[in-house]
């Protein structure tokens, strides 16, 4: 997750839960899925549900491999990739990258070698060489047969780092020199709705749905989520959807009425998983791990998205 979902959502001291008529933002409660009953379960029970779930393969983690205290610019070795990738790699079929270069470029041919498919991310963003050369790097990776998709860009279109035909021009490109990929781009899921050309462009729509920098309280965060779902749904034309980003921190400041923490963060996950296996839709949870260099985009919850924490250990047992 970059810094431009949450910027989308300024906080201020006359902002709630229930801002009206912004689109993006968390209004009411709506229909569907209606979660698990977890005033009625101890949290010995939900975690159980949690080691259930992943223990039957959840469909994917977003995953980077840096270690406390490491961040980009650092580039990681194959045994790090290989060693991180490893703790994950018993509960989930898919995992999602974020970028081809400083050595990332390793992680979908190790996640193969796994038996994992992958969601290969072009980390794309205004300084046009390093584009030049993650591009490069990303269409080398899908032409060797490890993109199982190839994602170009990340939320480009939120920060403004790219025009909407410098971001088609770049998904034609790719589409073009690696025939046989499935190619998407991911952003936040009402972006999709403002650029029906990048809809026509893409193969997949990726989104990202976080309730939480939309101000959500977490008892309706699992609606809200549905609902962001569903507003893809009418504009996909009947194209794949896959929830490329969602998820809950586990400490950190409140944003609005969407307020981190231990059992919020369990909840959401177990939400967010039963509601998936019910009706069929592909997530990828967002994160695999706790990265402290987030802090610096994303205020003090950045460090604490992960499922595992940043020395690998499962949060919940």
């Amino acid at each position: 997750m970059s810094r431009g979902y949450r910027d989308a959502f300024p906080v201020d001291s006359r902002s709630s839960a229930h801002s009206e008529g912004r689109p993006g933002f968390f209004t009411s409660p709506l229909e569907g899925f209606p979660g698990a009953d977890f005033k009625s379960m101890s949290r010995a029970q939900r975690i159980a549900l949690l080691r259930s779930l992943l223990e039957q393969k959840v469909h994917g983690l977003a995953f980077s491999p840096y270690l406390d205290g490491q961040s980009p610019g650092l580039v990681i070795g194959e045994q790090q990739i290989r060693d991180r990738l490893s703790i994950i790699q018993p509960y989930t079929r898919w995992i999602r990258t974020f970028s081809c270069t400083e050595g990332n470029e390793a992680t979908p041919r190790i996640a193969h070698e796994l038996g994992l498919k992958t969601m290969v991310g072009i980390d794309l963003g205004r300084d046009r060489t390093s584009n030049e050369a993650e591009f490069a790097a990303g269409l080398a990776v899908a032409r060797q047969g490890h993109a199982d998709i190839l994602a170009v860009g990340n939320e480009v279109l939120l920060r403004g780092d790219l025009s909407e035909d410098e971001l088609l021009a770049a998904i034609a490109s790719a589409r073009k020199t690696a025939p046989g990929v499935r190619v998407g781009y991911v952003d936040a899921y009402f972006l999709f709705e403002k650029h029906p050309r990048l809809v026509d462009a893409c193969d997949v729509l990726l989104i990202n749905c976080y309730p939480f920098w939309e101000y959500c309280p977490h008892e309706y965060s699992l609606h809200h989520m549905q609902e962001m779902y569903r507003r893809t749904e009418r504009i996909a034309g009947g194209k794949p959807i896959v929830i490329s980003e969602t998820g809950w921190p586990s400490q950190g400041t409140p944003y609005g009425g969407a307020v981190p923490g231990d059992d919020e963060a369990l909840n959401y996950f177990l939400n967010t998983y039963l509601w998936a296996e019910e009706e069929g839709i592909e997530v990828v949870y967002f994160a695999a791990f706790d990265e402290s260099w987030k802090t610096g985009d994303e205020g003090d919850v950045g460090a604490f998205w992960g499922v595992w924490d940043a020395q690998g250990r499962l949060k919940y047992r």
